[in-house]
């Protein structure tokens, strides 16, 4: 962080965090729409440069996630490439398998293998088991896991 940067105050931490915790019950629930809504304002409170914070890595991926379930994939796909040039955004597993699974399911198979396998190598199969098999299934149709 930078010296002339902004501090995120308290209140604001606070406020975020519990538009966030209502966003993740709304998920949790299948309601991605309204968790959708509740992300966005948790978003719009963090200062520019957006991609300083680690908040915004964490909010990118809860909004990429409910994006995926609702069949946002364009939409889901941008909120992960941001959270990838936000702290601890390039290397997370998590935010790996997502945007491998989005760009399987474009058709961009290359791609999608490489994503797949950073989530592989930095979290193992267990990353797999609560999503469509096709994805575990194809990734080791290209690699020796």
């Amino acid at each position: 962080m930078s010296s002339n940067q902004i501090m995120l105050t308290d209140a604001t931490h606070q406020e975020i965090k519990r538009l966030c915790a209502l966003g993740d019950e709304l998920a949790l629930s299948g309601q991605h729409e309204d968790a959708v809504a509740e992300y966005n304002k948790a978003w719009m409170l963090v200062p520019d440069p957006k991609n300083e914070w680690e908040t915004s890595t964490w909010i990118l991926a809860a909004i990429a996630d409910s994006c995926f379930f609702l069949g946002k994939k364009k939409s889901a796909r941008q909120a992960l490439e941001y959270a990838m040039i936000c702290p601890s955004g390039l290397g997370n597993p998590f935010l790996h398998l997502r945007l491998g699974q989005i760009l399987f399911d474009q058709g961009e198979v290359d791609l999608a293998a490489d994503e797949l396998m950073r989530a592989y190598m930095g979290a193992g199969e267990k990353i797999f088991e609560n999503d469509d098999p096709k994805y575990l299934i194809f990734l080791r149709s290209r690699a020796y896991i």
